[in-house]
This record gives C-alpha cells, sequence and structure tokens, in this order.
C-alpha cells in the first residue's frame, strides 16, 4: 500500500479494477457513477491519485446494479443516492421511491409472465402439430 497514508492503509481498500470484477460494472462505469453522484461517500483516493473503495462501496454498488438492472431510471438512482448520503430523516422518501420503483418491477413481471403464457400456449400448439405431423401450414402468410 505504498502512496498511502498510516489512516488510509488502515482501512482495507479496493482498487477501481477490484471493484469492477466484484461488481460485475467497468472501470469506465465506475467512474460515470462515481461523478455523476450515485456514490454515497466520496471515493478516497491514494496520494498518487488512485481511487480506492471501501468494502461498503461494494454493496452499495451491487444495490445499484440490481436498481438498475431492474429498470430504475437514473435520476431516481440519483435520488435516492442523495437521500442516503443526507443520512437518517428521510427514510420514508426513500421507502416511497423504492415502493415506487418495486410496484413498476411487478408490473414488468405481470406482464412478462402474461408474454411467457402466450409463448408457452404457442410452443405447445407446435410441438403437438409437428409430433402428429400436421405443422404444414401452420401460420402460412402464403395462403
Amino acid at each position: 500500500m505504498s502512496g498511502m497514508t498510516t489512516t488510509e492503509a488502515a482501512v482495507p481498500s479496493l482498487s477501481i479494477g477490484e471493484v469492477a470484477e466484484r461488481t460485475g460494472l467497468s472501470v469506465h462505469a465506475l467512474r460515470f457513477y462515481e461523478r455523476e453522484g450515485l456514490l454515497v461517500g466520496p471515493v478516497r483516493r491514494t496520494s498518487g491519485g488512485r481511487r480506492r473503495y471501501t468494502s461498503i462501496d461494494v454493496e452499495w454498488l451491487l444495490i445499484c446494479v440490481k436498481l438498475r438492472e431492474s429498470g430504475m431510471p437514473l435520476a431516481d438512482l440519483k435520488h435516492f443516492a442523495e437521500l442516503v448520503r443526507r443520512g437518517p430523516g428521510n427514510e420514508a422518501d426513500r421507502l416511497r421511491l423504492l415502493d415506487a420503483h418495486r410496484q413498476r418491477v411487478d408490473a414488468q413481471i405481470q406482464a412478462l409472465e402474461e408474454c411467457r403464457s402466450v409463448i408457452a400456449w404457442k410452443v405447445g400448439v407446435y410441438a403437438e402439430h409437428l409430433a402428429r405431423g400436421e405443422a404444414d401450414g401452420l401460420w402460412d402468410p402464403t395462403t
């Protein structure tokens, strides 16, 4: 840990590459998250200017990854990070934001389940016709 002060060396830290590996985010994405204010704390730097992350940063980033993968808009994620950075006292606001997102995800899941049901039905139709040797002409646009 050359280039670090005694205080910095006392806190276990990870390089940007190590964090990228643990979170599945690219180094570019990690820099973007930092620039956009999506982290809840400042990223520490070595005296040489290299970013150093804590396990708390990694835990937060893993939450961010799941929120983004589930379709949370960047603006909502920024707002959530801002609320967390402010500290205690805004938990009801955080809950409202997360609950609204959960409701959107639930609606997406329901819509996907309906789509899956139609697809499963159609797979059954084709499988049945093929098994009976009667698949000719199924959805034939030329007839």
